[in-house]
């Protein structure tokens, strides 16, 4: 029997119980960093939301398909539950599902658009739709039975363009899609969120990349990421090409580290970064600080726990 901890209790229990899920899973801790690319490599790219894709892993999908590989990007949500987006965006101050789903339409179209910029093309691009705000809860108190987003009005996928159109929304049928989608893609290397990252769809996105490829034994393949690491990370804020992104404070115990970006990888992170208009007029300064000399991975997705010192020693 299967057990699922409420999402307030995963909180507090998550470090620990998904190291050990990793650690057991997996035959081996695979070596630090982004495995060797070439053209054997095919890639998937786990987002949360429209335009993290690009924010951690640009520069590794340039590389790949420079190298004759594969790139392919999955993403778990449509961006349908920002306020601050239907505030300045859709001029709203109340939620509307229709102006929510009208919100998602556009995410989508400017994350094909800057997918296309970094050369994946429409084949490999998998919406799911599943609900943005919500996927923590889909993973703990809502695997079976639907959830209802307050922002899009749905318990299903409502967006008809999507790799999930209708399916529900419950942890068990977002587990089911993105295992599907593993099945087309066949990759190679999966870049995930870190479940340190500070969001909750993005700690639930590692879950599940988590989840599934342990049960298909392939967490060996897993490297993850941080985008929401802590306060005033990344810093400074803004375009500043020059510098490397340094360790974000949730990161600290995953040992990443940096793969360095050329000056034209560099430039088709800026370009793809820009196509997210609707972020960019909200949340500027913070996209385009992603933009470095460097993207960061991990092999663990979250730190060791800290052995408890010995009562002897000082």
């Amino acid at each position: 029997m299967t057990i699922r901890l409420s999402a307030a209790l995963f909180l507090v229990l998550a470090p620990a119980l998904l190291l050990s899920m990793a650690l057991v899973t997996a035959a081996e801790v695979p070596t630090a960093g982004i495995p060797h690319i070439d053209a054997q490599t095919s890639l998937l790219v786990v987002s949360p939301h429209p335009d993290d894709e690009t924010l951690c892993c640009a520069g590794v999908i340039r590389r790949v398909l420079a190298a004759g590989g594969r790139a392919s990007i999955v993403w778990l949500t449509s961006g349908d539950g920002s306020e601050l987006d239907l505030l300045l965006i859709e001029r709203a101050l109340r939620i509307h599902p229709e102006k929510m789903r009208d919100l998602a339409g556009k995410r989508m179209r400017e994350a094909r658009a800057a997918a296309a910029i970094l050369g994946v093309p429409p084949e490999r691009q998998f919406f799911l739709g599943y609900p943005d705000g919500g996927l923590l809860t889909l993973v703990t108190d809502h695997f079976t039975v639907p959830y209802y987003s307050r922002f899009n009005g749905a318990t299903s996928v409502p967006y008809a363009d999507t790799f999930a159109a209708g399916h529900p929304y419950t942890g068990e049928s977002l587990e089911r899609d993105f295992a599907r989608v593993l099945d087309r893609v066949h990759p190679t290397l999966v870049l995930a969120p870190s479940p340190q990252d500070a969001h909750q769809d993005h700690r639930a996105a590692g879950i599940v990349a988590l989840q599934v490829l342990g049960r298909r034994h392939e967490l060996g393949a897993a490297r993850f990421w941080i985008v929401h690491g802590g306060h005033d990370w990344p810093s400074p804020r803004g375009l500043h090409m020059s510098l490397p992104l340094a360790e974000p404070p949730r990161g600290r115990g995953l040992g990443l580290a940096p793969f360095r970006l050329d000056s034209r990888e560099e430039a088709d992170k800026l370009d793809a970064v820009r196509r997210y208009q609707t972020q960019m007029r909200v949340m500027s300064s913070f996209l385009l600080s992603f933009v470095r000399t460097n993207e960061l991975y991990s092999s663990l997705p979250v730190a060791p726990p800290i052995a408890p010192r010995a009562a002897n020693q000082r």
